[in-house]
Formats: structure tokens, sequence, C-alpha cells
């Protein structure tokens, strides 16, 4: 009996013994082999150390993160324009009105130029001026006078008859209008211009073009967008002054024209600016409504002070019914100067004649191009040497 009870005892432990074993090489194989800690940056790659004894083949090979560098995008510099100077600017413009110098001028002397003027040829003259729309009454006084110094000079030759015809043409422009632009600062303010006009003629864009001819003049500009009616015109306006380092006031779509105007006087009083100039709308739909509005924003302008130019722009193409037009805007404003634009695409240069002796307000300045710095000063001397072309 002792005997069983010590071999039961020696089972037991050896049963113990090998449980004892057994179980921790098990625990052993289920664990994961240990692995270093990862480290995650934004914006970088994730980073995983092998463990101790694992070579590069068998795991991830250690790299230092590497982030791309980030560049701060410099936006290109606004390039300013510097205008083309205006001395002389008609005459190196010349060649733009060819048309009408076919038209008028060579046509012209052609008949002038016969061994012998009758009545057919006279009346060849005055169709050549009417239809070049100097206008009837112009045309007749022109043609009178012109034939009083025919028949008392009795000249025929082509240069006495072309140096004729220079003189009428040029005293027809009436040379002696004053012709310059009221733009200098005075009473610490800046000078103030209107430019009116109806919608079609270019007038947004012949306000830009005013604008670089006042700059190429020496003059610091600012430009006002009161033609708040018109989507594009205060966009367009603001290219016109960001292309020559001109700051443009302008204000909500459909807002009221006259406050655009009077902030816009404001700034170039607190800048000190040289001249404010205002592009106003030109809706001709409702002539009352257009009226009302123009003067209401020369009133309002003026309780900073009195306005120094007021500008008409007129398109040269629509000939005598841009004169039509032109006398709404005189109703309600006290013009002080034409701009007549497009003269390059007319046949009907006389219209220049006729702007004058009709609304009896000087030509300023000319259109004779598309170009950024096709608008010329209107010298009446040069416009007619233009006009009648060089080999006379």
């Amino acid at each position: 009996m002792e005997y069983v009870i010590v071999a039961v005892i020696l089972l037991v432990v050896l049963v113990v013994g090998a449980v004892g074993l057994v179980v921790p090489r098990m625990r052993r194989k289920q664990m994961p082999p240990p692995q270093a800690p990862t480290i995650a940056k934004p914006d970088t790659q994730v980073i995983t150390r092998p463990a101790e004894g694992e070579s590069a083949e068998t795991g991830p090979v250690e790299t230092a993160p590497v982030e791309a560098p980030v560049e701060a995008e410099t936006p290109p510099a606004a390039v300013v324009e510097t205008p083309l100077p205006t001395a002389g600017r008609l005459v190196r413009l010349r060649a733009r009105l060819s048309r009408s110098q076919n038209a008028l001028g060579r046509g012209l002397l052609a008949v002038l130029s016969r061994d012998h003027l009758d009545e057919d040829a006279w009346e060849e003259i005055e169709d050549s001026l009417i239809t070049a729309d100097v206008g009837v009454e112009a045309t007749q006084v022109l043609v009178a006078r012109l034939r009083e110094r025919v028949r008392v000079l009795g000249t025929r030759t082509v240069a006495e008859v072309r140096q004729q015809l220079v003189e009428e043409l040029t005293d027809a422009l009436e040379p002696d209008l004053d012709r310059s632009l009221r733009t200098a600062p005075h009473d610490g303010r800046p000078a103030v211009v209107l430019v009116v006009g109806v919608n079609g003629a270019g007038k947004t864009t012949t306000c830009g073009k005013i604008g670089r001819v006042l700059i190429a003049d020496g003059r610091t500009v600012l430009f006002g967008a009161a033609d708040t009616f018109r989507a594009a015109a205060a966009e367009q306006l603001a290219t016109w002054g960001e292309r020559v380092g001109a700051e443009t006031v302008r204000g909500p779509e459909g807002g009221d024209p006259a406050s655009v105007a009077f902030d816009a006087v404001k700034r170039g009083i607190d800048s000190g600016v040289d001249t404010v100039l205002i592009d106003t709308a030109g809706r001709l739909q409702n002539k009352v409504g257009l009226m009302d509005e123009l003067g209401k924003v020369k009133r309002v302008v003026e309780k900073h002070g009195p306005v120094d130019e007021t500008l008409l722009i007129l398109d040269a193409t629509t000939g005598q019914n841009g004169l039509e037009q032109a006398r709404v805007f005189t109703e309600v404003v006290d013009v002080t100067g034409v701009v007549l634009t497009k003269l390059d695409g007319t046949a009907k240069g006389g219209i220049v004649i006729a702007v004058q002796r009709k609304l009896g307000i000087p030509v300023k300045l000319i259109g004779l191009g598309e170009g950024p710095d096709d608008l010329a000063p209107f010298e009446p001397a040069a416009f007619v040497e233009a006009l009648l072309g060089s080999d006379g």
C-alpha cells in the first residue's frame, strides 16, 4: 500500500513539471515580435524602424522624412504703361484720315485746279463739301469765299489753289477758339472733368484715352466710374486706369451716379491728384431721366467746387445725327469742348466744321484709331494739311 501511494505522488510531480515546461513555450510562440514605434507627421511619409536584428531585406529601410518646400506665390508686378506724348500726335496720325482725304481734300483740289470753273464745277464743289458733312450753311459761306478769291486772284496752278483752300478751310475751323483743357489743380483741389455722351459713341473708352492724354502731358489722374447703369462700364474704366497706374472710384451696379461722382472728387482731394475724370451715363431712351441724372451729378459734384471742363463725346460716323444728340447734352450741362471720335472710319471729315458752327463749341480732341494713344489734340492747320494730303 505504501508503494502505491509513493508511485501516485511521483506521477503527479512528473505531470506538473511537464505542464510547467510546455505552457511558457506555447506563450512565447503566440506573442508577436517586438516592433519599433511608428512616427507620423502631416503630409510626410510614415517611417517604420525594423526590430533589432531585422535585415534591410526583410523590413522597411529607415529614411529621414522629406517635406516638399512650400514656395509662396509672388503675384506678377503690374506693368504701368507710359502714354505717348501728345505733341505732334495729329501729324503722326495723318494717314488715318485717308478716307476723308480722298473724298474731301483731293476731290476739291481736282475740281478747283481746272482751267475753267463754270457753274457745274462750283455745284460739284458744293456737293463734295455737303457730302463730307460740312453742313449746308457752312458750305455756302466757304464756296462764296472761294469763288471770290478765284475771281479776284485769277489763280489756276495746283499749288496756288491748294494754298487758297488751306486758308479757307482753316478759317472755317475757327483756329482762334480756345482748345486748351482746363485740367490743372487749383484752390487746394483737383480739376474736375465731366465726360458725357451717348452709349455707343465710345464714351467710356474715350474717357480712358483722355486720362492717358492728361498723363502724357504730366498730370496725375483719378477716374470716377459714374456710369452705374451699364454693367461693363466701371470694369472697363478700371482697366484703363490700371494700365497707367490711375485709381478708379466705383460704386455698386445700378447705384446712384451722383454719389459715385461725389466720392471720386473727395478721393481726388484727399489723394492730391491733379485731375478727376468722371464718366457719366449716356442712355437716351428716356431723355428726361438722362437730363435729371446729369443735372444731379453736376450739382452734387459742385458741392466740392465748380466743374472745370465738360467734354462731349461725339461719334463722327453718325454725321448730322450726332449734332442732334449733342443738343440733348448742351441743354443740361455747360459743354466746354467736343471730343470727336472715329474720324479715321469716315469720309465725313467736314463734321468738325459743322460741330463748331452749329454748337458754338470748340473741338478739343479727335480720335483717329482704336489704339490707346490714338486720341490727339485738335489743331486746325495740321488737320487741314492732313485732309488735303502732302502731295497736293
